[in-house]
């Protein structure tokens, strides 16, 4: 098994997917801290300016997004799978539905005045001027929801979730947890450590006891790792071969070429360098860092564009 570094901060929604799904394959891994802003130098020296958290890394191969980190872990400990075959394809949509609609509504919902104290603790103005900021440039043009929208359309969300669980089934679409579940998780966990808003989910019960049964599953077994740690590790090591990778070509984009990759819908931060895999499911650029060394680092197909660096 190689080793797992994981570049995450404690109330990121998103890390603790991740840090769920380490703790269901009952993976070992390594713990970086990154700040929640940025900038973000040691981050940036193996990503080259991607901005969303988590990250994961292995050697000198450096994953974005959790969609994909979800699959490399796949890979790496197949059982048990965050993929049941006769559930793959709907957990697969309900997941990325989960990653993207009710996450947004979550955030929208819980990002009220009266619960910022609990979102981000006992921090200065400044610091929180600076924490509005960052999330405002991530956020770009991106359309907002109003809090009486959120609000509305969580509790629906909430109601729906609800009746999956009806039937007394223990995971959303089963017998066996899937990777919906974690995704579904990880926007509710949000809500429900604050306690401001975490009141919104006491209507669910049922809900409310599945929550409990994935937080059960836990983090795995894990150690801090300093960021200066990682990059060294990335320096030292390799990137993984690509070959046998399927090319698949949907931009008239030859491997080899410069391409610039950016998420599709926020946090607009191109990273650029060499194209080295457009398989159906992932898109990867080789770049190299005065400090990290020669890395590849990887991003899921879906929610991602590319084209040619100029």
């Amino acid at each position: 098994m190689p080793e797992i570094i994981f570049h995450h901060y404690p109330i990121s929604p998103f890390s603790e997917k991740i840090r769920l799904i380490l703790g269901y394959k009952k993976l070992s891994w390594k713990s970086v801290m990154i700040p929640s802003i940025m900038p973000k130098p040691d981050l940036a020296a193996l990503t080259g300016g991607y901005r969303r958290t988590p990250v994961m890394q292995i050697g000198a191969d450096i994953y974005c997004d959790t969609a994909l980190i979800a699959d490399v872990l796949e890979r790496l400990a197949p059982v048990p799978s965050l993929y049941p075959p006769a559930i793959a394809g709907l957990a697969k949509i309900l997941a990325q539905w989960a990653d993207t609609t009710l996450f947004w509504t979550a955030i929208a919902y819980t990002f009220q005045p009266a619960a910022m104290p609990g979102i981000l603790g006992d921090i200065t103005p400044e610091q929180m001027k600076a924490f509005g900021a960052d999330r405002a440039a991530m956020r770009a043009n991106a359309p907002r929801i109003s809090l009486a929208e959120a609000t509305g359309q969580l509790k629906e969300y909430l109601h729906r979730l609800e009746d999956m669980l009806a039937g007394g089934q223990p995971w959303l679409l089963g017998k066996e947890a899937c990777i919906a579940d974690f995704s579904v998780y990880h926007a509710l966990w949000f809500i429900r450590r604050v306690p401001a808003v975490a009141g919104i989910l006491d209507a669910y019960p049922t809900l409310l006891a599945w929550m409990d049964s994935v937080a059960a599953i836990g983090h795995g077994s894990f150690e801090k790792m300093r960021s200066e740690q990682a990059i060294q590790i990335a320096q030292d090591a390799a990137p993984a071969s690509a070959d046998g990778v399927d090319f698949i070509d949907t931009h008239g984009i030859a491997l080899g070429e410069r391409v610039a990759i950016m998420p599709t819908d926020y946090a607009f931060d191109s990273v650029i360098g060499e194209l080295v895999i457009s398989s159906h499911n992932q898109l990867a650029l080789r770049r190299t860092d005065e400090r990290a060394g020669t890395v590849v680092v990887h991003f899921p197909r879906v929610g991602y564009q590319m084209k040619r660096a100029d």
